[in-house]
């Protein structure tokens, strides 16, 4: 226990952290400040105040899952939000990796893990998405939007959050009735069944994860669409165009920057002349980093969230004009509030489809998440690319003029219906 006290102490300066060792002995950290509740955690056997002090992000997920360390007052969320918020991005240093040694092996493994080649991409898109489509029913919108939500007032529910967002990246897509969409890594199709709806536009949506598309295909088919609004499993870079606007939304974290370069070549490859294409993905505030090694293997395996240096940069390249660079800062975290709280409440359930240590798992996995995105150095990008200069006005008000037309009003239910 020696080691980890030492740790704690050195880290722990802000909020009450108790932690009880395998004997019952008591050690108290921190001070108490209104943003954060006291946290008290109890390690149940020898070893695990070790494991977690020789590699806390890997030690302490590891120590949760399999019941080593038990949060007994507060919960795993608020021993998250107290580890980062006394690590703060705007604090040099961090939680940085300690010694060179161990930042130079870290960033080599996390560059392996990026090569993802197609096999390795698709078996990575498995492990991720694959999962019981149940469990994405308990804690996303009713959309299925697992990514991050746009949050115009924060006590907005998720729903509105989720339709939000979608209008949000319809304003950049600059759309017009008769446009060919491709949506790269479309998820459960939410968005381009809606970009449809809402612009009259043809869209193909492709993804690696075979259940995923099976969805997707079942949506289209039920709304009488499937002519228009086509899935396909399929690999981006097998794809044929052309198309008029590209749209990808949590795509770009799941190609490692091995692959970047070949992915600005195809998508300027598949975009017409006058073509637009807009990302949205999870980034970072400052320079390239690593993922850390818990993530990578349990939730995001070949999985890294870029710069926004390293997206510009390929860019530039491959000659796609970044027109447009937008950084949402507290939306992620507010989304993973409530998929956290979602998860909580369908605990039963999820222990059932899975068992005890899945869901701690996914527990560690919100709540870490959420503490990156309120207090570290994650943020998310939305950048607009273009073709060619002139392929939008002028002035941004055409963005605001379209989403605000298209953001859900008091009727939403209305619409929802009679759009059914």
């Amino acid at each position: 226990m020696w080691l980890l006290d030492k740790l704690l102490r050195q880290v722990v300066k802000k909020g009450e952290l108790t932690v009880i060792d395998h004997k019952g002995r008591e050690y108290r950290y921190g001070a108490p400040v209104p943003e954060l509740r006291p946290v008290r955690v109890r390690l149940t056997d020898a070893g695990a105040a070790f494991h977690i002090a020789k590699d806390p992000r890997v030690g302490a997920g590891e120590a949760y899952m399999d019941g080593r360390m038990v949060v007994e007052e507060g919960d795993v969320r608020d021993l998250a939000l107290l580890a980062r918020y006394n690590a703060p991005f705007e604090r040099p240093g961090g939680l940085r990796p300690k010694g060179p040694v161990r930042r130079i092996a870290a960033a080599v493994a996390g560059r392996v893990d990026q090569i993802n080649w197609k096999a390795r991409s698709r078996r990575n898109a498995e492990h991720t998405y694959n999962l019981t489509r149940r469990l994405y029913e308990l804690f996303l919108d009713e959309d299925r939007q697992y990514t991050c939500a746009y949050y115009r007032d924060t006590g907005n529910s998720l729903e509105k959050a989720q339709w939000d967002k979608k209008a949000h990246l319809a304003g950049k897509l600059y759309l017009k009735p008769g446009m060919r969409v491709l949506d790269i890594g479309c998820g459960w199709g939410g968005l381009a069944l809606w970009l449809h709806r809402e612009f009259d536009v043809d869209v193909l949506g492709v993804a690696l994860a075979p259940d995923q598309i099976a969805f997707c295909k079942e949506r289209a088919e039920a709304a009488g669409v499937a002519d228009r609004v086509k899935f396909e499993l399929m690999d981006y870079r097998d794809v044929e165009g052309p198309f008029d606007r590209i749209v990808n939304v949590g795509l770009i974290e799941h190609l490692g920057t091995p692959h970047y370069p070949g992915f600005y070549a195809k998508c300027r490859e598949l975009l017409t002349d006058d073509g637009i294409m807009v990302s949205h993905c999870c980034g970072r505030m400052g320079g390239p980093g690593t993922t850390d090694k818990w993530t990578r293997k349990y939730i995001f395996p070949g999985g890294y969230i870029p710069a926004l240096s390293e997206l510009v940069s390929e860019a530039e390249k491959h000659r796609l004009i970044v027109a447009d660079v937008e950084a949402l800062r507290y939306h992620y975290a507010h989304t993973l509030e409530e998929w956290f709280r979602r998860t909580n409440a369908a605990r039963e359930e999820i222990v059932q489809l899975y068992d005890e240590r899945f869901f701690r798992m996914w527990q560690f996995y919100l709540a870490g998440a959420e503490a990156a995105f309120r207090y570290g150095g994650m943020v998310n990008w939305q950048v607009q690319y273009l073709k060619r200069r002139d392929s939008v006005p002028m002035t941004r008000d055409y963005m605001f003029d379209i989403e605000r037309a298209h953001f859900r009003d008091e009727d939403w239910s209305q619409r929802m219906k009679a759009a059914e």
